[in-house]
């Protein structure tokens, strides 16, 4: 995906404190800044995602079962998110309650939304690159991994750095990142662990949505390991891939919860 607006933007977070207190005041623990890379959103162009030449060359043949549940996935990622749609806006309050349940959102279009790591007060702006499907996967990943999601919007984990990756862009840009790796936009999958992971999704409808939760969280332990700074996200990403694709492609796996990385969940 080529840069858009000249270069593009992001927002950078500061880290003031190990965690927020909700009960404070809403930015009493981080500082958002702005600067130029290469995010996902307003101009993200994710330099994890690139295709190599010998993958246009294989293709594998699906079973009925693989090519329905591909059609379904393909179905949602072709979902653009529409501020205007009622289930949309629904979906959206839903992540600010499972992130912030003890905190009212004040609107779909709010300073609040920088608390969880929005380029800017409307997030709507920032699904761009992911599609709706972006939003879902966050959803999911609050709802079925609270723990894990809360220790990484809060950044309770670890020594980190003074200026932190924003939650929920990174999130965006993981979805991108997954899409491009399974190479899901094409008619059948054309790279090998396109081909491995279909086997998982005729088994679990939900693997997408599950995929993405073990690369967020492997992307957060990679940031760690590597003492990341913000302007190292695209080779913490780049680090991520490469190691989901190697988990990916283990003769042994039969789900991915066999998967190493699926350990690092609470």
């Amino acid at each position: 995906m080529e840069e858009r607006g000249g270069g593009g933007s992001f927002v950078a977070v500061r880290r003031i404190s190990q965690s927020l207190d909700r009960s404070n005041t809403c930015h009493s623990s981080s500082e958002v800044v702005a600067g130029s890379a290469a995010w996902l959103g307003r101009g993200l162009s994710c330099v994890c995602a690139q295709r190599r030449e010998s993958d246009a060359r294989l293709s594998f043949d699906l079973t009925p079962s693989q090519e329905e549940c591909l059609q379904r996935l393909q179905g949602r990622i072709d979902i653009a998110y529409d501020s205007s749609l009622p289930e949309h806006q629904e979906a959206l309050k839903a992540l600010w309650n499972a992130a912030f349940p003890e905190e009212e959102l004040r609107g779909l279009i709010s300073e609040q939304w920088k608390d969880m790591g929005w380029q800017g007060k409307d997030p709507s702006t920032d699904f761009r690159g992911g599609g709706f499907i972006s939003l879902e996967n966050l959803l999911y990943f609050a709802r079925n991994f609270p723990k894990s999601f809360q220790d990484l919007l809060r950044k309770q984990e670890g020594d980190r750095a003074m200026w932190e990756y924003p939650f929920a862009v990174a999130g965006v840009n993981i979805t991108f990142m997954l899409t491009q790796m399974l190479d899901l936009e094409a008619v059948k999958p054309r790279n090998l662990v396109g081909a491995a992971f279909l086997k998982f999704l005729a088994e679990n409808e939900s693997a997408f949505d599950l995929l993405y939760c073990i690369a967020f969280k492997l992307m957060d332990h990679q940031w760690l390991v590597m003492r990341a700074s913000y302007m190292d996200f695209n080779t913490v990403m780049k680090a991520t891939r490469r190691q989901l694709e190697s988990e990916l492609l283990q003769d042994d796996l039969t789900r991915l919860e066999d998967l190493p990385s699926y350990n690092l969940l609470s």
